[in-house]
C-alpha cells in the first residue's frame, strides 16, 4: 500500500467513525464527505475501490442488526459445516489455505532461542502491518503504525530469538491474503507459539466462514468445551497473527462487536470490509 493508500485508509476510517458516532442522525453522503474535506463523488469512488460496495452498503454490513442475522444462520448449522470441512461453499474463501504447525516444546519455553525470525514492514486495507516468519512459517503478524514498537512487541513474544529484517516467501504468502482474488492463493504456513489448548482454539477460528462470524459460546461449543467461554476468549486475545487467524470474527452473542486486540474499530472496519467481498455480488 502507497502512502496515498494509507492515507485512503485513515480517511476512511474516519468517515466510518462519524457514520457511526451520528447514525441516529442518518447523514448524507455530502455531510460525510465534507467531514474528511472531500467531494461526494471522490469520497464516494474512493470508498467503493476500498470496500468494493458502497458507504451506505458497508454501513448494513457492520450494524447491529446485520450481526444478528449472521448468528442466526450459524445457529441454523451453517457454522457446522464449515467447521467439518474448513470451507463455506464460497471458493473464494482463503480457510482452507491455513495451516498451522505448533512449536516444539523447547521452542516454547525458551523463548524461541534457536529461532532466527525474519520480520518485515507492509501495508495492508487496515493500516500497517509487521510480518514475522520462522524456517517453518509465519510466527507472528499484528497491525501497528509505529514500526519500533511493533517491534518490540514481536522481540517481546521471543526476547532469545535472532531478528533480520527481511521479507521471505512465507510472508509474501501471508501478505498476499490482503489481495481480493484467493483463487491463486498458495498455502499459507503458520509456525505458532501457543499451548495445546491455546492452538486447538486457533485452529477452530479458521473454520469460521469468511463474511461470518460466531460468538465466544459456540466456539467454546464446537472445540469440546461448553462451559469454558472465558477460556476460549483468553485464547482468542491472544493470537499472535492478525487476519489469518480471524479472531475478528467472534462477536458477543448480543451481536455486538467486542474487543479486539488491534482496535474494535478495526475489527468493525474487517468485518464490514469481509462482508462486501462475499456479498458485493447480490
Amino acid at each position: 500500500m502507497s502512502t496515498q493508500n494509507q492515507l485512503d485508509y485513515e480517511r476512511i476510517a474516519k468517515a466510518i467513525e462519524y457514520i457511526r458516532s451520528n447514525f441516529k442522525l442518518q447523514p448524507s453522503l455530502d455531510e460525510v464527505a465534507e467531514n474528511i474535506h472531500l467531494s461526494p463523488s471522490h469520497f464516494q469512488k474512493m470508498f467503493s475501490d476500498w470496500a468494493g460496495t458502497s458507504p451506505k452498503k458497508f454501513l448494513q454490513f457492520i450494524s447491529l442488526e446485520h450481526a444478528k442475522s449472521l448468528l442466526k444462520e450459524e445457529k441454523a448449522s451453517l457454522f457446522d459445516a464449515a467447521f467439518e470441512t474448513g470451507l463455506s461453499s464460497t471458493s473464494r474463501l482463503h480457510d482452507l489455505f491455513v495451516k498451522i504447525e505448533g512449536m516444539s516444546p523447547a521452542e516454547y519455553k525458551n523463548g524461541g532461542k534457536s529461532l532466527n525470525i525474519n520480520y518485515s514492514f507492509s501495508e495492508s486495507p487496515f493500516g500497517k502491518v509487521i510480518a514475522a516468519s520462522t524456517e517453518k512459517g509465519v510466527c507472528y503478524m499484528a497491525f501497528e503504525n509505529e514500526k519500533q514498537k511493533a517491534l518490540g512487541d514481536l522481540q517481546a513474544r521471543f526476547p532469545n530469538a535472532s531478528f533480520t529484517e527481511r521479507q521471505d516467501e512465507f510472508q509474501k504468502n501471508a501478505l498476499s491474503i490482503f489481495n481480493k482474488d484467493w483463487n491463486q492463493l498458495n498455502t499459507i504456513k503458520l509456525h505458532l507459539k501457543g499451548t495445546d489448548f491455546q492452538l486447538k482454539v486457533w485452529e477452530s477460528l479458521l473454520a469460521i466462514p469468511m463474511g461470518k462470524l460466531s460468538t465466544y459460546g459456540n466456539l467454546a461449543g464446537k472445540i469440546g468445551y461448553p462451559n469454558a467461554s472465558r477460556a476460549v476468549g483468553t485464547a482468542i486475545g491472544s493470537n499472535p497473527v492478525a487476519f489469518l487467524i480471524p479472531c475478528h470474527r467472534v462477536i458477543q452473542s448480543s451481536g455486538k462487536i467486542g474487543g479486539y486486540m488491534w482496535g474494535s474499530d478495526r475489527k468493525q472496519m474487517i468485518i464490514g470490509w469481509e462482508s462486501s467481498q462475499v456479498y458485493s455480488d447480490f
